[in-house]
């Protein structure tokens, strides 16, 4: 329509409504962008909003599970030099020195919850998140230390000769009355409190003369204090890593750099 006016002003040479027209022709133009502008910024701002929200949550499950895996493996350590004093003393209790030198094998595995954050990255929305977040966030995903310290535990020497020398029957009533603890979603959280082995005294008593006796296992105990230390350490980072990330998420002011 506005075409057509333009075509008959020009035919009858009106200089001033062609000018009119043409103003109003601009005019529409630009407030048609900048409504598209301003529409395309609010749902970018939503998409921000939600992003926010959603990987605030996954973050904070994976804040709580690296807290649980810094408390197990300080627990793993711990039964690690349990087990290394109570190899050296050969007055030790048997089931005492069992249960720390099979402890100090323990692995537990957490994967970070990253379906938001893989969202984001594919979507190329990152610039939607709070700048000051995107580092630390991007930090803490670039790993994953779970996966990365079940890999080294795995591989243990003395994980495997322990569970070479202790016997299954030992090791079965380790597992059902002394074993992990697990979440409703079946992941080891930790030990339990109350540690029964039924399990006769003679049994424990080969089982424990046969871990001091055999002499891989107190020189690969040492190397596996440096495993669990590395584990704890790695955690620990990971705890502080989300700290800061969330804080900068939040929009906290006082968020460490």
């Amino acid at each position: 329509m506005i075409l057509r006016r333009i075509i008959a002003h020009f035919r009858k040479q009106e200089w001033t409504a062609i000018a009119i027209d043409f103003v109003i022709v601009v005019v529409g133009v630009f407030v048609g962008i900048q409504v598209a502008n301003w529409n395309d910024d609010a749902s970018d701002r939503r998409r921000g909003v939600e992003y926010v929200a959603r990987l605030s949550r996954d973050m904070e499950i994976d804040l709580a599970t690296r807290r649980g895996e810094v408390a197990y493996y300080a627990a793993v350590l711990d039964s690690v030099l349990r087990a290394n004093a109570l190899l050296a003393d050969p007055h030790a209790n048997p089931e005492a020195l069992i249960v720390s030198a099979y402890r100090a094998t323990e692995i537990t595995y957490l994967p970070p919850t990253r379906a938001t954050w893989n969202e984001i990255v594919s979507s190329g929305d990152i610039g939607l998140l709070p700048r000051d977040s995107v580092d630390g966030i991007a930090a803490y995903y670039a790993r994953d230390s779970s996966q990365f310290i079940t890999e080294i535990l795995q591989r243990s020497d003395y994980r495997r000769r322990v569970r070479e020398v202790i016997p299954l029957e030992i090791q079965m009533a380790m597992r059902a009355g002394c074993g992990d603890v697990r979440n409703e979603a079946g992941q080891i959280v930790g030990f339990m409190d109350q540690c029964v082995l039924d399990v006769s005294d003679a049994v424990l008593n080969r089982a424990a003369n046969a871990l001091r006796a055999d002499g891989q296992v107190r020189a690969q105990l040492q190397y596996q204090y440096s495993n669990a230390y590395i584990a704890r350490a790695n955690f620990s980072a990971d705890v502080a890593i989300l700290e800061r990330a969330l804080a900068a998420l939040r929009g906290d002011p006082a968020a460490p750099r």
